[in-house]
């Protein structure tokens, strides 16, 4: 019967190399993705308050200048912003399935906030209503549309919070969850129980007080 050695083998250097370049993709792809969906959405909640359409309504034989941030012509794109910020969030608080689902929540926040940005921005609907009001007649319309450049600059933003949501649905398996007290299968760390000095009485009582026997030492040996 050969003999059994306890000591564990030494690692390969291959081994080693194999997983440094993993542990730094890991840490890119969670930092980029951090970037990119903080910074999307700050682009997004600031753009959306942005003037995004102008016009004139008629009023007798002057014209009235009416104007309509992305908030009042569509408020999708900073509701799915906040969506995405939140769930870039939660990201690193699930594991396993539900990563899977936020960072799909995410990817489909982005995909929510630039098309609508894109295909809501006409504004026309918004600055009609802001015509009627200001001039106190239900036909009145907006004319000389324009439009601003915000709502494609929101569509950036939102673009930004989809390549988080991309990254987060490539890379998100190997990423790691808030609680560093706890492993990768879910059970806490042990504490190194505290050091008990037998003159001195409070560390005594503390022992007490944690339901430890402060007259044997970390090692299980009886304390003189």
């Amino acid at each position: 019967m050969g003999c059994v050695s306890a000591v564990p083998p030494p690692r390969s250097e291959a081994s080693t190399e194999s997983e440094a370049p993993d542990s730094r993709s890991s840490r890119r792809s969670v930092a980029a993705a951090l970037l990119l969906g903080a910074l999307g959405a700050t682009v997004v909640l600031l753009a959306s308050g942005r003037v995004w359409a102008r016009g004139t309504a008629a009023i007798g034989s002057d014209s009235l200048q009416l104007s309509a941030d992305g908030r009042a012509v569509t408020g999708l794109p900073a509701a799915l912003a906040i969506v995405g910020l939140a769930a870039l969030v939660a990201v690193f608080a699930v594991r396993g399935k539900g990563r899977l689902l936020v960072s799909g929540l995410l990817a489909l926040s982005g995909l929510g906030a630039a098309l609508s940005a894109l295909f809501g921005s006409d504004g026309r609907t918004a600055l009609d209503a802001q015509a009627v009001r200001s001039t106190a007649d239900n036909a009145a319309h907006v004319a000389g549309l324009t439009q601003t450049t915000w709502p494609y600059v929101t569509a950036a933003g939102a673009v930004l919070i989809l390549a988080a949501g991309l990254l987060a649905l490539r890379f998100g398996s190997g990423w790691p969850a808030m609680g560093g007290r706890y492993e990768r299968d879910g059970t806490p760390r042990p504490r190194a129980a505290a050091a008990v000095d037998p003159d001195r009485p409070e560390d005594l009582w503390k022992a007490l007080d944690r339901g430890e026997d402060p007259t044997t030492g970390p090692s299980g040996d009886r304390t003189r």
